[in-house]
């Protein structure tokens, strides 16, 4: 394994580089393509606060949105229009790689509005136009990990398209996310489709969880409490391994797998640390195995690359030693199910509040353009 570069190391040890960015501008400047070059970078992630701060700055969307305003388009087909052509360019940028790794690296994903993630039939609905827009195979069309966004990933999965799963934070919720996906996979083959062609990830978000349990163990104020900050997040990603490892090793899954399916993959999602106590790569460096995505935003990835410490696999093996972190937290007074519930509904907010931005960031662009 490499050591003079860790992003190599990582790749080398089985997990998959993605970026938690994407912009116009990156792709028109080169740097995606020189990340993917030079830093091992194999696929791009994006939700509504990546596409607000990207329109609100720089010069790359004003040709487009001065043809959007003479066409009269509104608001919300601005956006579609937007983000869907900055996907489908990545998915271009992207698809040399897809097809070297056969499907399984060279991922672009993109959100449903995040104003229905607790509405079933509009996710479902916005999913396949978003799969039908893009047009390209190396697509995942993001869907969150509500109650209500369940029965669409399934749904969504049935019609043969790819899904990121996003915003899991409990490893319970994990549980009903890998039962839909194998769901949605049993009945996209007796639609008829080929489940090989399908992908998914289950992307588990990972720094949030420190940052809503540390703030709880900082208000209970016991020596316990203090020794266990910044221990939960890891916990629970590794908790959530263990889930994966059963599911994937069931008798359910195992026709799928005979049938030509891969596996959803972990994803280990919102990696750059909050905290500058702890060392910036810390989410990348303890969560190493084979099999897993880790989306990066660059400034972490960047970090990684300068200093991360890749010493092997640091998830398998480590269950017990995890539950045993989530025992202490409990016997510390912290309710973790309530952590898991805020963080839900929290994540939904601030996407919503991001999405609300992006629509008033490109209303001005379009008055202005008029002008």
């Amino acid at each position: 394994m490499s050591t003079s570069n860790p992003l190599a190391a990582l790749s080398e040890a089985g997990v998959s580089v993605w970026l938690d960015d994407l912009s116009r501008e990156r792709m028109e400047s080169g740097n995606l393509a020189s990340l993917i070059r030079d830093h091992h970078v194999v696929g791009v992630t994006t939700n509504p606060t990546i596409f607000a701060a990207a329109l609100a700055k720089g010069e790359s969307y004003d040709a487009q949105v001065r043809e959007l305003a003479e066409r009269g388009a509104s608001v919300d087909q601005t956006v579609r229009e937007i983000t869907t052509t900055d996907v489908r360019t990545a998915c271009d940028v992207f698809r040399d790689l897809w097809e070297r790794t056969n499907g399984l690296d060279g991922r672009v994903s993109i959100e449903v509005d995040p104003r229905l993630a607790h509405d079933t039939e509009g996710t479902v609905a916005e999913a396949l136009e978003l799969w039908k827009t893009v047009d390209r195979p190396n697509l995942m069309v993001k869907i969150p990990a509500t109650v209500e966004g369940l029965p669409a990933i399934t749904r969504v999965l049935a019609e043969g398209v790819s899904v990121n799963v996003t915003l899991i934070f409990s490893v319970e919720r994990y549980r009903a996310v890998m039962d839909a996906f194998l769901a949605g996979l049993e009945q996209a083959r007796t639609k008829g489709h080929d489940p090989a062609r399908i992908a998914s990830v289950a992307s588990f978000f990972v720094s949030r969880v420190d940052t809503e349990v540390d703030k709880r163990l900082g208000e209970l104020g016991s020596a316990e409490a203090e020794a266990l900050r910044g221990e939960a997040a890891i916990a629970n990603a590794r908790l959530a391994f263990v889930a994966y490892e059963e599911v994937f090793a069931g008798e359910r899954w195992q026709a799928l797998a005979d049938a030509g399916a891969r596996p959803q993959r972990p994803l280990w999602a919102s990696t750059g640390v909050k905290d500058p106590a702890y060392s910036d790569t810390r989410y990348v460096d303890e969560l190493v195995t084979a099999g897993v995505v880790n989306t990066m935003p660059e400034k972490t990835l960047f970090a990684v690359a300068d200093h991360g410490e890749v010493r092997g696999d640091t998830v398998r093996g480590t269950g017990e030693q995890a539950k045993q972190v989530f025992d202490r937290l409990a016997a510390a007074g912290v309710d973790l199910d309530d952590v898991f519930a805020v963080l839900e509904r929290e994540g939904v907010e601030k996407f919503d509040k991001s999405w609300t931005e992006l629509l008033d960031t490109v209303t001005e662009q379009l008055e202005q353009a008029k002008d």
